[in-house]
């Protein structure tokens, strides 16, 4: 296919088209191995009425010519033409409706039996470069936007997810009494895949329509558009570094803080106290260049009078400075350099260049750095707390944030450390150099990491995003929320980290496909995270559902059957032990419903008979916030194995020291029973992936 591919791309050039036309597109198509129908072309009347008599009636004629793209515009598409009296009118009707345009001729196509339509597609994603879109003809597509994405390359398992996508996946198993041939169509699709992977040339490709059959599928109309291939990776090169590489990153044995502040209220300050109130282990070196301690600590003017190796510095110098200060740090053999300063690409192209300027010299030096405009690396299990804003006291926690807002480490942190314990939290920024990818990656290895969130306002690297994030969702949940979903948050976006937020519906694809959980919202991929950071996944679908109130027992129930959980059976052996505590004027059902009569013995003894039934997975709790505290020594003291319990307070907001308690005993507190629910039954899902 090569050197049919150059030849066509060749004659493309010379005539100056960015686009491929039909006959061109079909040959490609058959070559590739993907079905289509025959496609003849015509310099004459006499040759279009010779070459439909060789085809067999019914034909098609199409208008051919470098100058149109849309060929059903002003007559250029003439359908069932059924003899040749009619094939040499249509004939004459298309020369002469398009006498202004440069024709090479007229198509003659065989005129193909309806299927059922659909249409295949691939496009260009900034972010991630060539994606597929499959999805139903007419209506489906036109109106309801009834389409699946997938990035490309894909796998017969990405095939088989994409199809299934569809709201009108019925149709394909039963289509006018017959089902399509499903096998035809994932190998159609494969094969799109292949081509569009083979030649990058390829900017847009249109199959449109696809009839799909009981035995087979062919696409009957095709464009392909075309571009200078890119080289290197899709938006950003970068250096594939091991796991390992960023191991001084998050444990390194020595800091030196250039900026460091004794100066209460600087950011300086602010950084360097946080290393020495959370008792960093290892060897701090403030940098200043007028004073001769800083908090107490003996400060050097440069970072070239420090004698012994250094494995990670700090910059928070004005931007002005940060090369010069980055290029000290290199030149002095520090391998890890987090740049916290802002004023870079954020502020426009000339801060751009100052980026640039900052990989050449990593890339001459041999060493990586995170930000510009960030707020530094947190690990709990280091000691090492470099965040802009003052943190105080954190437990070690099994939770890794990754984040490109700053915000996440220096203001959000003060409040969910009570509710949540992180491992690590890492603020990339502008990522200039160590992105999203190259983190998650290593937090992938990280011991003490058991769930994974993200903040991202886009993906640097797409393709190896995915990549690896499919590697690592087999082992750690995976949450992110993606900001930049519209285009006002796209504005805002770009002009807080530099960030080009890409077309929302691929990213929601994206992070599909690698397995990925997105969060709608910050609540949400909070909630998330304290769920699967403190509680083990549900085995099974059953649940119990315990309330002091019918009203939000019905509401779980309700919310557990539209998220595809169910509450649990109750057998006969745990209905009779539940009569022994229930009152008498109460049904022993599930929702278990106390009726207002509830309280922290009553609950205990519940959970305790529901951990004996095999048909229980799991419990959503919804207590009372007026007697919470109540229920914190209770519920603390139950062994809940394998079995997770998630709770529901309303107007928990009125509890809180009550509800951090809860939380720190390991059990997430939730403000509805249809936030709970949503959150088990994500988890359920995620458990049965794996």
């Amino acid at each position: 296919m090569n050197v049919l591919w150059n030849e066509v791309i060749s004659r493309a050039e010379s005539e100056e088209r960015t686009y491929l036309m039909e006959h061109e597109c079909k040959e490609l198509l058959l070559r590739a191995g993907i079905p289509t129908n025959s496609t003849l072309v015509a310099q004459s009347v006499d040759e279009a009425v010779k070459l439909s008599d060789k085809i067999g009636y019914p034909v098609v004629l199409k208008v051919l010519s470098p100058e149109v793209v849309h060929k059903s515009d002003r007559g250029g598409v003439k359908l069932n033409l059924k003899n040749a009296s009619e094939v040499e009118l249509a004939y004459k009707e298309i020369i002469s409706a398009f006498a202004d345009k440069k024709l090479i001729g007229v198509t003659v196509q065989e005129m193909v039996k309806p299927g059922l339509e659909a249409i295949v597609g691939v496009s260009r994603d900034p972010a991630f470069g060539p994606v597929l879109m499959f999805g139903l003809g007419g209506v489906f597509v036109e109106v309801l936007k009834d389409v699946s994405f997938k990035i490309l390359p894909v796998t017969e398992a990405d095939i088989e997810e994409m199809i299934k996508e569809l709201r009108g996946y019925k149709l394909l198993q039963e289509y006018r009494g017959e089902a399509v041939d499903i096998p035809a169509l994932k190998e159609l699709l494969l094969k799109v895949s292949d081509m569009v992977m083979e030649n990058p040339e390829i900017s847009e490709l249109d199959l449109n329509p696809v009839f799909l059959y009981p035995k087979g599928a062919m696409a009957v109309d095709a464009r392909i558009f075309l571009r200078k291939p890119e080289t290197g990776e899709s938006l950003q090169t970068y250096r594939k570094k091991d796991e390992s590489s960023l191991q001084k990153l998050f444990y390194p044995g020595s800091i030196a803080v250039l900026g460091a502040s004794d100066t209460p209220g600087k950011l300086g300050w602010n950084v360097f106290h946080n290393l020495l109130y959370h008792r960093f282990a290892g060897k701090l070196y403030p940098v200043n260049i007028k004073a001769k301690t800083v908090q107490g600590v003996p400060a050097v003017s440069s970072i070239e009078e420090i004698k012994e190796p250094v494995d990670a510095a700090i910059i928070l110098v004005p931007a002005a400075q940060t090369v010069q200060a980055f290029e000290e740090c290199c030149r002095k053999g520090i391998k890890m350099i987090i740049i916290e300063s802002a004023g870079f690409a954020e502020t426009g192209e000339s801060g751009k260049g100052v980026e640039k300027e900052l990989r050449q010299l990593a890339e001459k030096y041999n060493c990586r750095f995170v930000g510009p405009n960030c707020s530094g690396i947190i690990n709990t299990h280091h000691n090492v707390v470099q965040s802009i804003g003052v943190v105080g006291d954190l437990r070690k926690g099994n939770i890794g944030l990754v984040a490109q807002a700053g915000v996440y480490a220096a203001g959000m942190l003060w409040g969910v450390r009570h509710i949540m314990d992180f491992a690590v939290v890492a603020t990339i920024g502008n990522k200039a150099d160590i992105n999203e990818t190259d983190i998650l990656e290593y937090l992938g290895e990280d011991d003490h990491v058991k769930v994974i969130c993200m903040y991202l306002e886009d993906v640097k690297t797409g393709r190896r995003f995915i990549d690896v994030a499919r590697r690592i969702t087999a082992e750690k949940p995976v949450i992110v929320l993606k900001s930049g979903r519209t285009e006002a948050g796209k504005k805002a976006v770009s002009s807080h980290t530099a960030s080009l937020a890409g077309n929302d519906i691929i990213y929601d694809a994206a992070l599909r496909q690698a397995g990925i959980i997105r969060a709608t919202d910050n609540d949400h991929m909070f909630g998330l995270a304290r769920a699967f950071s403190k509680q083990p996944l549900p085995l099974g679908d059953g649940v119990m559902v315990i309330s002091y109130t019918g009203s939000l027992g019905v509401a779980a129930a309700d919310a557990l059957s539209l998220n595809g959980m169910r509450p649990a059976d109750l057998d006969a052996e745990t209905r009779q032990y539940l009569e022994q505590i229930l009152p008498p004027y109460v049904g022993c059902n599930n929702p278990v419903d106390y009726t207002f009569d509830m309280n922290a013995e009553q609950v205990r003894k519940t959970i305790e008979i529901g951990l004996r039934s095999k048909e229980i997975s799991s419990f959503i709790v919804i207590l009372q916030a007026e007697i919470l505290d109540t229920y914190v020594k209770e519920l603390k003291e139950i062994d809940f194995g394998n079995k997770p319990i998630l709770s529901c307070v309303p107007c928990k907001e009125f509890a809180m020291e009550e509800v951090i308690a809860l939380e720190q005993a390991g059990i997430p507190v939730y403000s509805t029973p249809e936030e709970a629910v949503r959150v088990l039954a994500t988890m359920y899902r995620y458990g049965m992936r794996k």
